[in-house]
């Protein structure tokens, strides 16, 4: 089994099973030895076996636990996030701690209601019987979470599986090592260390866990290591969800209010440097709005970060030198309307739109993920529809028009993880909506509710009783009386 070190989510050496003394909540996490993978998943099958899990008051006292760590411990996880990806305090509240707390809020007002057993009707043929299902939990799960979101998409998929009452292993990004740190450090602290963990390592201890038996793995990532996870999965036939990523369109038509337009693209574009599965990753500029759109998103990343976003506290830095040599590489594809500033010292690339871009260039064959935006005219929602269709299904599709038949031609004509119209990114933050995407960006989803039918099984229960039995015309030897009966009741 290969897998990159760059798409692996993985991270420093630091035990979960290790016990420093818990210092103030500046404190550096203490860093251990590294947990043997084996050994951990096996504890924790062996806990799932006791049962201990299983009670809806464990679950609900875990997911109260991990809530307040993240309240107490805000500080310790934010400077974290900032120390790997340059994230402002407010973003960092916003898009990891504070979104995290609302699932676990969420889930906590639901969770009752979505654990019930759920009556089912019954045919007339098998009455007198009673049918229900009933959720059951699968047992030992692993989270293999990224690098650009490495609080929220390692801890959010955590809810889900404690709340459905399964032990967990929680893989954290390498790539993101102080955040990966600060889990390592405070999960064990805070939840049933029989029940979670968290091992950190390299590429060899995502190996190693990939090759335990799981009874799900929850993969966040590419597409290259998603296939890697998968083949992994199918020697011990374990479900996966894989949450993955893509070309994520914005259709923007003549009429639309392009003020206003271009900030929410800016905002959803260039919020945590570009590093967001679901940020729109090109512009299709209808008709003769390129233009007018390339001068308001110029005032739109003005307004946001000033004339010289490297000096905003509110934007983030690249991860790493590979990923801002990949995304600099990408700015000759293009005249630049804006931004292409750049510093490697610092990781430092300026929010970036690109017009005149080819259809076929480098920066439209993968998904960009970065601060770089470009522009590609089209004369009509035809030629739009034509060109998201004729590529792989992204994890979101935006739109910014004013009309109704637009809005139904581009949910009914185009297939993509989520549809939004008016706002890029704000899909993730509805609790009932289901996130994931299809095809090439993903397989499975989750949030709210669909996490809980993600980390859970959904078992068939039929009870019928002895005293009378309907079932004798079903019984051999057919008879020509038997036969019409059985026709009528099936």
């Amino acid at each position: 089994m290969s897998l990159s070190a760059e798409a692996t989510p993985t991270a420093a050496p630091a035990s979960a099973e290790a016990t420093p003394a818990v210092g103030p909540a500046t404190a550096t996490p203490a860093a251990g030895p590294a947990a043997d993978p084996a050994a951990t998943v096996a504890r924790l099958h062996a806990a799932f076996a006791t049962g201990r899990t299983k009670p809806l008051a464990w679950r609900k006292a875990q997911l109260r636990a991990l809530r307040g760590l993240l309240v107490d411990q805000e500080a310790v996880f934010a400077a974290a996030l900032h120390a790997d990806l340059g994230k402002s305090a407010a973003e960092a509240y916003t898009t990891e701690i504070g979104f995290t707390v609302n699932e676990i809020d969420h889930t906590l007002r639901h969770l009752d209601g979505w654990l019930r057993p759920r009556r089912i009707p019954v045919p007339l043929a098998l009455l007198p019987a009673r049918a229900r299902t009933v959720r059951e939990p699968l047992g030992t799960v692993l989270i293999i979470s990224p690098w650009n979101y490495p609080l929220q998409l390692a801890l959010a998929p955590l809810v889900g599986a404690l709340a459905a009452g399964n032990c967990a292993v929680v893989k954290p990004s390498e790539l993101a090592p102080a955040t990966s740190a600060a889990l390592a450090h405070w999960l064990p602290r805070t939840l049933d260390r029989q029940a979670v963990a968290v091992v950190e390592g390299g590429v060899p201890e995502t190996g190693a866990l990939l090759e335990q038996r799981f009874d799900h793995v929850f993969y966040t990532g590419n597409g290259t290591v998603a296939r890697i996870v998968m083949t992994a999965a199918a020697r011990h036939l374990t479900p996966v969800t894989l949450e993955l990523g893509g070309k994520s369109p914005v259709v923007v038509e003549p009429g639309t209010d392009l003020a206003t337009a271009a900030r929410r693209i800016a905002w959803g574009k260039f919020m945590n440097a570009g590093q967001t599965c679901v940020a729109p990753d090109y512009v299709l500029a209808i008709g003769d709005t390129a233009t007018e759109l390339e001068r308001q998103l110029t005032a739109a990343v003005r307004e946001m970060y000033g004339t010289d976003p490297a000096r905003s506290p509110d934007y983030g830095r690249i991860v790493n030198e590979r990923h801002f040599d990949r995304l600099t590489a990408l700015l000759a594809d293009g005249r630049i309307v804006t931004g292409g500033d750049h510093h490697r010292a610092d990781r430092y690339l300026a929010p970036t739109v690109l017009a005149d871009v080819d259809p076929d260039a480098p920066v439209m064959r993968e998904e960009i993920f970065g601060p770089v935006l470009p522009i590609i005219r089209v004369p009509d929602l035809d030629a739009a529809i034509a060109f998201i269709t004729a590529r792989d299904k992204p994890l979101a599709l935006y739109a910014f028009t004013a009309s109704d038949t637009t809005k139904r031609r581009l949910t009914t004509e185009t297939s993509s993880g989520a549809l939004a119209f008016g706002v890029p990114n704000a899909h993730i933050v509805v609790p009932g909506l289901p996130f994931g995407g299809v095809g090439e960006s993903g397989l499975g989803r989750y949030h709210g509710a669909h996490s809980i039918d993600t980390f859970s099984h959904t078992k068939s229960v039929l009870d019928k009783p002895l005293l009378a039995d309907p079932l004798r015309p079903a019984y051999p030897p057919f008879t020509p009386l038997k036969s019409r009966l059985l026709r009528r009741l099936l």
